[in-house]
């Protein structure tokens, strides 16, 4: 009996896996060339995983009301946190939990009333581009997640005005509303994220990502020098390459069970995972990069690295982000940014 109580995350997957071959366990179409047995070889092994992490993670949380953050709940995070849990250790361990218990009926308020014309149409332009490929964004779903998106953005864009709306944004709530199911817990985490973890990301100025490319190529410089030199023979900005993977935080550029697991980090540890993940993408097709002749190879190379084994193997790829990059400490990143973001001022002053 106690097996099979914790067997649901497995039957889960095997559900979509044999009756919705063509969707995946999140709503995601998958692509006419999708390799069926390479999937089935890889889950065959991540299945095991999961309900291992599963148990585990029933074992930890039985009986809490409250999640505490610790040593212990840190390296659970890190191994994964199976879907069931997902949002309520995201909303713990954000800070969102307390902000929503702490503004009871806020959310619902930012919905009533008057609403700025402009921020409505903007948001409502971008709805139909938002995962055409997910089952569950599509008018004619049973359970369309399209109101709730609209939803969501409306109540964040009221919130903090600063902000607003910024293309990229409707991604980001899209994937909470997956996760979450819920528009209140999905506008709270926004609320971490934009607010609290990564600042001055989808403001007008996009200081606080401008700044991160930067500091990412500083890095790049410090632990992979020789693609660093690379990139300067070639004349290559670091937005060029890498804006999409911070402002979209890797949605759509890797394989959505990485995504995820990147975000529970992300929710955990904060922005440096960001870089963690960037890094070891870089350094480990830094051949890759130092044979690009031009330009195209080298944004073709970026391409690549988002593809293959190497990140749909995600329970592999999130042991190798906190090895392969070496140690990344907040104060070497507060200082990189402090320097980058008096340049970039200095720049468009």
């Amino acid at each position: 009996m106690f097996i099979s109580c914790h067997c649901s995350y497995v039957w889960f997957y095997y559900y979509y896996y044999y009756f919705w071959l063509r969707v995946d366990p999140y709503g995601f179409e998958r692509s006419e060339d999708f390799d069926f047995e390479s999937y089935e070889e890889l889950m065959s092994e991540y299945l095991v995983v999961l309900t291992r992490r599963s148990i585990k993670w029933s074992k930890l949380l039985k009986r809490k009301s409250k999640v505490q953050k610790n040593f212990k709940l840190k390296r659970y995070v890190r191994k994964g946190i199976p879907n069931e849990h997902r949002a309520l250790i995201w909303m713990a361990a954000s800070g969102a939990q307390n902000q929503l218990e702490k503004n009871p009926g806020f959310y619902q308020s930012l919905l009533v009333g008057q609403h700025d014309p402009k921020l409505v149409e903007t948001i409502r332009t971008d709805l139909n581009r938002t995962f055409p490929d997910n089952i569950q964004f599509r008018k004619t779903s049973d359970q369309c997640l399209q109101k709730a998106l609209y939803n969501v953005l409306l109540a964040y864009g009221h919130h903090d005005p600063a902000v607003g709306y910024c293309q990229g944004m409707n991604f980001v709530a899209g994937y909470l509303l997956i996760v979450t199911k819920d528009e209140e817990k999905s506008f709270w985490l926004m609320d971490a994220l934009l607010g609290r973890i990564l600042p001055d990301y989808y403001t007008p100025a996009m200081l606080g990502l401008k700044t991160d490319q930067e500091v990412l190529g500083e890095l790049v410089k410090l632990k992979i020098p020789r693609v660093g030199q690379v990139m300067e023979e070639h004349n290559v900005m670091w937005t060029l390459v890498v804006s999409r993977w911070f402002i979209c935080l890797y949605i759509d550029i890797l394989p959505v069970e990485t995504v995820l697991r990147i975000w529970d980090c992300l929710f955990y540890e904060g922005s440096k995972i960001l870089f963690r993940v960037a890094l070891t993408l870089i350094h480990h097709h830094q051949a890759l990069i130092e044979q690009s002749q031009s330009l195209p190879d080298i944004c073709e190379a970026f391409k690549q690295m988002a593809q293959g084994p190497f990140v749909e193997e995600c329970h592999t790829f999130m042991q190798k982000i906190f090895t392969e990059p070496g140690s990344l400490s907040m104060a070497t990143l507060t200082k990189l940014r402090e320097t980058c973001r008096a340049r970039i001022a200095a720049q468009e002053s």
